[in-house]
């Protein structure tokens, strides 16, 4: 397997980022939601007007991994707290999306994301992490486990008009 490169984000990765964003969360979910729900969420959150303003807001930060010059997956991070109401540290950052291109988890790609997110937090005096994920996604809520997050609450998430139960997991450094 070649090489897997991170990189930062910049606009002109919007197009490819606003595929793999699509592509990887109507493989993942897409079967939860009605078509004008999907529809709805897929243009507010992953549109390539979405992501243009998500790159230009100070408090996102992005690093792209690429294989063979394809995108093959990304992290967002939120460089503020995401869920003030559960938060035990004083520096709480979010871990706001952790996405593969479909078929290629497994690959190493989220493990070598996930450890540039937690070097990440660290070097900027994060004292703890939150992070949300589906009540239903087994795999997802294993693999943050393994970096030692837990739950600590339930909470929501919309999808067009569809509230979906998540899990608030978080970690103290």
């Amino acid at each position: 397997m070649s090489e897997l490169i991170l990189r930062p984000a910049n606009e002109a990765d919007i197009p490819a980022l606003s595929k793999l964003g699509i592509d990887s969360f109507i493989e993942k979910f897409g079967h939860m939601y009605t078509p004008n729900d999907l529809a709805t969420f897929l243009e507010e959150a992953h549109s390539p007007a979405a992501l243009a303003a998500e790159l230009a807001n100070p408090g996102r930060l992005y690093r792209l991994a690429e294989r063979d010059g394809a995108l093959v997956g990304y992290c967002k991070l939120g460089l503020t707290c995401g869920f003030p109401e559960h938060a035990r540290g004083q520096n709480v950052l979010e871990l706001k999306q952790l996405y593969t291109a479909p078929g290629a988890t497994g690959g190493g790609i989220g493990r070598a994301l996930m450890d540039w997110a937690m070097d990440e937090f660290a070097a900027r005096g994060t004292d703890e992490v939150q992070l949300s994920v589906w009540s239903g996604n087994d795999g997802a809520q294993r693999f943050y486990a393994r970096y030692g997050f837990e739950k600590v609450a339930d909470i929501t998430f919309r999808v067009g008009e569809q509230l979906d139960e998540e899990f608030l997991f978080a970690k103290l450094l």
